[in-house]
């Protein structure tokens, strides 16, 4: 029978975290070692807290965890990187909300998944230094979809298999993916990409190149993008439409 020490420790970004009765905080750690965790932190909401200013939304820490019955109890926590003060700006907030709501809907507890870890890292440190955070979002949820292994294919119909026109497509997002003419169905309303948003497409899918080149979304590619998040996730995400909102108000002024 295997056994598990009682104090381990991980490293980790902080993702979210909810009241526990009058002063302890749930924090949920998105961890290089061990995937996502619950981990309690007695006494976070006091104003004489150790760790008060370290657990912040965003921050990447090296945790100490002691093994609870139910859930765990980090009892030490030292900052890496420090994102919170870059973050807290709303447009930030709302990009960086949303890439952490992404990793912490579609993985699972206790299962460590280095690449997404590396992913996500990357993407705060990139949000944090950017004027249009928004902007990296299609590209994030793109190399996001690919790691989790659920990334559809860019080159061939979903419907059918067969390889598609390179001219256009269509993004059926209840297929999860693109379709050729075919298989659209007469009437009903899809995303439409043409050559250029179709490469575009597979430009934000693709790994990072030798120069580092930022790839921007076309809208009607940013908006395909969300329909595929949404159908693997079964819903939209509630920080995306913040986001959206953020930036529409930020535009008008």
């Amino acid at each position: 029978m295997a056994t598990f020490a009682r104090t381990y420790k991980a490293r980790g970004i902080v993702l979210r975290a909810r009241n526990l009765g009058e002063a302890d905080r749930i924090v949920t750690l998105f961890t290089l070692e061990r995937g996502k965790v619950d981990g309690v932190a007695k006494g976070l909401r006091r104003a004489r807290s150790r760790v008060g200013g370290r657990l912040e939304f965003g921050n990447e820490v090296a945790v100490t965890m002691h093994r609870g019955r139910s859930l765990d109890v980090i009892s030490g926590v030292e900052i890496l990187r420090e994102r919170w003060s870059a973050l807290v700006e709303p447009p930030r907030f709302a990009v960086a909300a949303t890439a952490c709501e992404m990793v912490d809907a579609f993985c699972e507890p206790d299962l460590a998944m280095p690449d997404v870890y590396a992913l996500l890292a990357g993407m705060l440190a990139a949000i944090a230094r950017s004027v249009e955070p928004r902007m990296l979002l299609p590209r994030f949820s793109m190399r996001l979809l690919e790691a989790l292994g659920i990334a559809p294919p860019l080159g061939d119909c979903v419907r059918c298999g067969k390889t598609l026109a390179p001219e256009r497509a269509w993004l059926d997002g209840a297929a999860g993916g693109l379709i050729d003419d075919t298989c659209r169905e007469r009437g009903r309303l899809l995303p439409e990409l043409d050559r250029e948003e179709l490469t575009n497409l597979r430009s934000l899918a693709a790994p990072r190149d030798a120069e580092q080149r930022v790839v921007r979304a076309f809208p009607n590619v940013a908006r395909a993008v969300e329909l595929l998040v949404a159908h693997h996730l079964g819903r939209r995400l509630k920080s995306a439409a913040t986001s959206a909102e953020l930036e529409a108000n930020v535009n008008v002024r």
